[in-house]
């Protein structure tokens, strides 16, 4: 018998609407849809009479290689880091437009992969993708516009934080970026699960609701990096934001494995047993410093980053890890944005940047 795997149907050996009567089986619906696709727009509901947008683009080679990722991967995380946007303002998400921009000879499976992904992704919160526009190019781009219902909250912004303020975060702190570290230096067997976190992470979605129902004073999504991320929310309310290292100790050592096989391959520092973030919290001298790079500035975690007020019990799974301290003055105090433990960040990493090479 012949596997069809071994003669896959080619997406330039079908027209757009056998493309697009493949793909709207595959993908979710929601309660708020009241039109969805198949019509020159779609018709959402937005009960609180406001709704919540933002929108963000994949780029194969930029964002994700074809030889690490699935369609799936990638559907799943094209809505996840939309749907992460969504929370961060306190609100839940209702449905996702998507763009996608696919070459001729990628596999039809893999496009009714990236839809089965996206689908997957949405069900916890009962997203619905609503529409789309599908065209062809050289490289895979999927761009995602997700709508959000604030449930007649206030939304959570990001310059809201006040002094005194408990700065908390929800979610995984470094996984994505050792597991992109890991896939870079094709030591992807040393820990699936980082590698997992990287391919499909899973942001904390009904955390950010929760935080503002509890009082959030200011909230994000950690997409660029923690140092990056939190410097935003400090401008932005014009604070400053100490973090505590001790905090992030079960972070260190949860990436240790991980950070000794890079740095054994990368030169980072010498190959042998990667210290414990027990015995080395303080990250002295390199020792802890790939480790530390990945949890401070490693993007694409999708946490939630918030600030509460003092005395507020955090909801789950909200951990303190700093507070909110007054802003230094320009010309006559240099303290950054944001310090770890009261001193200069000493990651290496400079965060996930879109421009960056």
């Amino acid at each position: 018998m012949t596997d069809p795997n071994e003669n896959p149907t080619l997406v330039r050996e079908t027209s757009e609407e056998e493309l697009l009567a493949a793909i709207f089986p595959l993908l979710p619906t929601g309660e708020a849809t009241l039109v969805g696709p198949g019509d020159d727009s779609a018709v959402v509901s937005a009960p609180d009479g406001r709704f919540v947008v933002s929108t963000d683009v994949l780029v194969e080679r930029r964002h994700f290689r074809a030889e690490w990722s699935t369609g799936y991967d990638v559907g799943w995380r094209a809505a996840m880091q939309n749907l992460a946007d969504v929370a961060a303002m306190g609100a839940r998400p209702t449905s996702l437009v998507v763009s996608l921009v696919v070459p001729g000879h990628l596999p039809v499976e893999w496009v009714t992969g990236l839809a089965r992904g996206l689908a997957a992704a949405c069900a916890p919160s009962g997203a619905a993708v609503v529409g789309g526009d599908l065209s062809s190019g050289d490289d895979v781009v999927v761009a995602v516009t997700v709508h959000g219902d604030l449930g007649g909250r206030a939304p959570v912004l990001r310059s809201g934080a006040q002094v005194s303020d408990v700065v908390a975060h929800a979610g995984r702190r470094g996984w994505s970026a050792a597991g992109l570290a890991l896939l870079d230096q094709d030591l992807g067997d040393v820990d699936r699960e980082l590698v997992d976190a990287y391919l499909r992470p899973e942001p904390p979605l009904a955390a950010g609701p929760a935080a503002a129902d509890a009082g959030a004073t200011s909230m994000l999504d950690l997409s660029d990096g923690l140092l990056r991320d939190a410097g935003r929310v400090a401008r932005a309310s014009g604070v400053g934001i100490d973090l505590g290292l001790d905090a992030f100790a079960a972070d260190l050592d949860r990436l240790a494995r991980a950070a000794s096989a890079v740095s054994s391959v990368t030169g980072r520092r010498p190959a042998g047993e990667w210290p414990s973030a027990a015995e080395d919290v303080a990250g002295s001298g390199d020792r802890a410093a790939l480790a530390r790079d990945w949890v401070l500035t490693g993007g694409e975690d999708h946490g939630l980053l918030a600030t509460f007020p003092v005395g507020t019990v955090l909801p789950e799974p909200f951990r303190a890890v700093g507070r909110v301290v007054a802003a230094g003055h320009p010309g006559q105090d240099a303290r950054p944005a944001v310090t770890v433990d009261g001193a200069a960040p000493r990651a290496h990493g400079v965060g996930w940047d879109h421009f960056r090479g």
